[in-house]
């Protein structure tokens, strides 16, 4: 399966280690990550060197190709909200997932949307849990 994966840029990086443990736990089953390089430590100095226009057009093209979108939203990201709902506009699936106990927005844990899954996880396993069930999950 292609799958997008989300996570916070610029909103700050202090989830990026259980970041690069999504995705490569995704990896790890199989699946394409289109969006491997955000799970990077570097991630900010090497997408520095793109200008908005090109971030856009390259994101929302695999926003479109992808079968799937996983965002850990913990961190709050205005370009998450966006991927997220241009996603779910499409029809796409999404699992977002958050920390047990932070503080998300209403706007994501009170959507109730056919394809749309909000979960909160407290360990890694959990979290594995959660990833396991929406991708077994049939999409229409």
């Amino acid at each position: 399966m292609d799958l997008y994966f989300s996570c916070s840029l610029t909103g700050g990086r202090q989830d990026q280690p259980i970041y690069a443990a999504m995705v490569t736990h995704l990896q790890g089953l199989g699946h394409r990550v289109l969006t491997e390089h955000l799970a990077s430590p570097t991630v900010m100095a090497a997408d520095s060197a793109l200008d908005p226009e090109a971030v856009y057009t390259r994101d929302t093209a695999w926003l479109r190709a992808c079968d799937a979108v996983i965002a850990e939203v913990s961190t709050p990201s205005h370009g998450v909200g966006y991927e997220v709902a241009y996603a779910l506009e499409r029809g796409k699936p999404v699992l977002c997932l958050a920390r047990e106990g932070v503080r998300v927005s209403k706007m994501l844990t009170g959507l109730r949307q056919a394809g749309f899954t909000f979960a909160a996880y407290s360990s890694e396993d959990e979290l594995r849990a959660h990833v396991a069930a929406f991708l077994a999950a049939p999409s229409d």
